[in-house]
This record gives C-alpha cells, sequence and structure tokens, in this order.
C-alpha cells in the first residue's frame, strides 16, 4: 500500500532508496554520497505526521538519541510542503516566552517580539490562522507544564487546530506521556527503533556505496562496536572511511582500515 507521505517507492523493498535528495545540512556531517532511506522509522512518522496534519494535532514521535528522529521529522514535513514547516530551537529549559519569541523569529514576523504577551500571542494566532504549519519542537521532554499549556493554548485557539511535532528521547517518554492535554490532542506516536544487527548489512551498504564491498560479519561487527543500530553513528563511520580512502588512496576499505577508523571514532576503547 502506498504511504501517504514517501508515496509507492517506500513499499517497494526495504530499505529502499529515496530518490530525492535531502536538503544540505539535514545528514549528520553533509558527508558526500550518503543516501535517504526509507527505513521502517521513517515510514511511520512520515504516515502519524501526514495524519497530524490534516487533523490539525499532535503527534509525538520518540526515540533513542542518534536513531534518525529529526531526520525523519524534517524529511517528512518537507515532503508536505517546504513553506510549512516551523522547526523551533529552543533553550535548555524553555518558557512560554521562549515558545513567544521562537515563533515569532519561525514565523518572520516583523521586528523583536511584543513586550506585551497577549499583543505577542494574538500576532502569532493571527498568523498561525493564515495557513497550516508544522510546528517541530526538539527535547520536547524537557518542556515545563507552562510550555505544554502554551502549545495546548495554540492548538484550541486556531479554528483548524495546529500540527505540533514533539520530537522526545526515550527516557522522556514517561513525561510525555503523563501530559494530559497530549492525550485527546495526539494523532500518534510513532517510535523510531534502532536497526537490528540482522538490518545492518542490507541499511548500510543502501545508506553509502563505501560499504558494499564490505562483509556482511564486518559491518555488524563494526555496529557491535560502534553504531548500535544508530544510522548518525554511521554517518560518522562513512565520513571517516572516506578520509581514509582518500588519504590512502585505496579504492575500498579493508578490515585493517576499518579497525583504524573505528579507533579514531571512540579513541582506541574497546568493549
Amino acid at each position: 500500500m502506498p504511504s501517504a507521505v514517501w508515496g509507492a517507492a517506500a513499499a517497494a523493498e526495504p530499505f529502499a532508496v529515496m530518490e530525492d535528495a535531502a536538503p544540505p545540512g539535514l545528514h549528520f556531517l553533509d558527508t558526500p554520497g550518503v543516501r535517504t532511506l526509507f527505513t521502517p522509522g521513517m515510514l511511520a512518522v512520515g504516515d502519524a505526521l501526514a495524519d497530524a496534519y490534516a487533523q490539525g494535532r499532535f503527534v509525538c514521535v520518540l526515540g533513542d538519541a542518534g536513531v534518525g528522529k529529526t531526520f525523519a521529522v524534517h524529511t517528512a514535513a518537507r515532503r508536505l510542503g517546504e513553506l510549512l514547516l516551523l522547526p523551533l530551537y529552543l533553550r535548555a529549559q524553555p518558557t512560554p516566552a521562549d515558545l513567544r519569541a521562537c515563533l515569532h523569529k519561525a514565523l518572520k514576523l516583523r521586528g523583536e517580539p511584543l513586550a506585551d504577551p497577549g499583543a505577542a500571542d494574538a500576532w502569532i494566532r493571527r498568523t498561525l490562522a493564515l495557513k497550516p504549519h508544522i510546528v517541530v519542537v526538539e527535547d520536547a521532554h524537557r518542556l515545563s507544564a507552562s510550555c505544554f499549556e502554551y502549545l495546548r493554548f495554540l492548538h484550541d485557539d486556531l479554528p483548524q487546530g495546529l500540527c505540533v511535532v514533539l520530537i522526545a528521547s526515550t527516557h522522556g517518554e514517561r513525561r510525555m506521556r503523563a501530559q494530559r492535554m497530549l492525550a485527546t490532542r495526539t494523532a500518534g506516536w510513532p517510535y523510531i527503533w534502532p536497526l537490528t544487527r540482522d538490518q545492518v548489512p542490507k541499511a548500510v551498504a543502501a545508506l553509502h556505496p563505501v560499504w558494499q564491498s564490505v562483509a556482511p560479519d564486518d559491518l555488524k561487527a563494526l555496529d557491535a562496536r560502534l553504531a548500535d543500530g544508530c544510522l548518525r553513528r554511521w554517518a560518522v563511520l562513512t565520513f571517516h572511511t572516506q578520509r581514509a580512502l582518500a588519504a590512502t588512496g585505496a579504492s575500498k576499505p579493508d578490515w585493517g582500515m576499518l579497525e583504524a577508523v573505528a579507533d579514531r571514532v571512540d579513541g582506541g576503547r574497546r568493549p
């Protein structure tokens, strides 16, 4: 069945490669040649985001660090419409005032945020009501109760609702689910899991051509030592392997080179 966001290509085979190139800065380290894969997590986030956007509701994206939560959300949101995305870059312990300031900037409103909260909110609400948006909040498990209440206020005040993506780590899931206001306003709770060890050879070979000549067992061993199924770590390994190939003039990595790359990445630490 074709995905609402990704289309029929996503269902072609496990870890199919997306034809569209990711925008600059979206892939970790901007490693040359890294491809965008239709991982199970990407598919789940895309479908959940499409539902939340259509309904004007929240969606909570959960997973460990490095599994691709932010990448999946931004890639899916851009499929729905480049101009819809409003990422909020908040400080460590944000307040509602920080949310107002970030929304003011993301919406490209003129001048500095208004000092009067009521006037600032009125301007933000009027702008949000002009067309649908997708508000993205990183590390949402760090939000205070007053911040969650502010997002609820914006959502409930708009006739069409508001699609808000809350990205949270695994250890923050309990705090997220404890927010009562999310219970009736959330369209989905997609979870992005790390790749399993058996999935790694197929996924990594599709991720970048440099891995296509490496034996599956070697890829599994490298994953066990450094990556644990996290594609962000594989992007780091790809980056350093490319540099090693360029420095030595080799056409493909052997196990000795991969061990040297692993030593560089983890400082020579052994499990």
